[in-house]
């Protein structure tokens, strides 16, 4: 039998990685704005979303001013190659706060789909 080799994300260009990360990162915002959890964690791999508190995720998504109000506008600034995982980073501002914020999405296959192992706005 042949051994088909598992994809390697960190293959892939710099354009490529943003193409399959920025619908992740759009429903992530969308998702946190209207604090639909079940949805917010739907593209998380199995042992994010394992770690992932329900009730800590509720809590933040009720409280945090910021969480709750992302703008859709973001700007791609760079990506991080390590291991089998690539780092996405974005400049992310939201609709109520001023200034700007890092968003951090970490990309990587399970299963043979792209899905995110970390996310976290700084």
């Amino acid at each position: 039998m042949l051994a088909v080799a598992s994809p390697n994300i960190t293959e892939k260009t710099d354009e490529e990685i943003f193409a399959m990360a920025r619908p992740l990162w759009r429903d992530l915002v969308k998702y946190s704005n209207e604090g639909k959890y079940g949805d917010f964690v739907k593209n998380f791999s199995s042992s994010l979303a394992l770690a992932m508190n329900q009730v800590v995720a509720g809590h933040q998504f009720a409280n945090s001013e910021l969480a709750r109000n992302l703008s859709e506008e973001i700007d791609p600034l760079g990506v991080i190659r390590r291991g089998e995982h690539v780092t996405v980073l974005y400049r992310q501002r939201s609709t109520k706060k001023p200034g700007e914020w890092l968003g951090r999405l970490v990309l990587g296959y399970e299963d043979g789909k792209v899905r995110i192992f970390g996310a976290t706005i700084f």
